[in-house]
């Protein structure tokens, strides 16, 4: 699958992704920009924001191969069906779903399933899933993922997502998580550019920061 390809190196390059809950259609294009100019190329849509098509259409056709956009909240495979047909490339859910793992693989989506049990992990992974999400983090201590990664296959990798900000994004790196998703942290409805663009700047530089070794 050509997107499960992409979106590995893409976390390795830059560990970071942009959850826009509460996004609209007509201001997609202008946020999405503020971020990819930051250096943040993976965009997700919750399906429960206003208009989440259209704003996975447009950040699709504005940002092409520059950027890999997604859904998130994907709780049902009706919602699958919908990403899909907008042309979102990974589907983001809050809970580990057997039936939502599979319709995202029939429909060439990267399913990213939502996980807090070694049990959970492993259903989503003998789904066919090769990317979790521990949700919400912010309820387990960042070495969390260091007892998991005793158990998890070779191959997955595990986002940290919920309650993950500037002040602790670092220490979920720091203990092996492959990329983190950064909500209202980041982007909260309507907030101005130059705002966004500072806010995505300061993460970028924790990430770099960490990437180089330096403190």
């Amino acid at each position: 699958m050509r997107e499960a390809r992409l979106l590995a190196p893409v976390l390795a390059r830059m560990p970071l992704v942009a959850i826009l809950r509460g996004v609209s259609a007509p201001e997609a294009g202008e946020v999405g920009a503020e971020l990819v100019a930051a250096g943040i190329e993976v965009l997700e849509v919750p399906v429960n924001s206003p208009d989440p098509f259209d704003s996975i259409r447009i950040l699709r056709d504005t940002f092409g191969d520059s950027a890999v956009v997604g859904a998130g909240t994907v709780v049902s495979t009706r919602d699958v069906e919908r990403v899909a047909d907008a042309g979102a490339q990974i589907a983001v859910a809050p809970n580990t779903d057997e039936a939502i793992i599979e319709a995202c693989l029939r429909h060439g989506l990267v399913p990213v399933p939502g996980f807090t049990t070694a049990s959970e992990a492993f259903r989503a992974i003998h789904a066919g899933a090769t990317f979790l999400k521990l949700f919400p983090a912010s309820a387990f201590a960042p070495s969390y993922l260091g007892v998991l990664a005793a158990v998890l296959p070779k191959g997955i990798s595990v986002l940290a997502v919920g309650g993950v900000d500037l002040a602790n994004s670092r220490a979920y790196l720091e203990a092996g998580y492959n990329g983190l998703g950064i909500g209202s942290s980041l982007y909260r409805p309507g907030c101005p550019g130059r705002h966004l663009r500072a806010t995505a700047d300061a993460f970028v530089q924790v990430c770099r920061s960490w990437q180089d070794g330096s403190t």
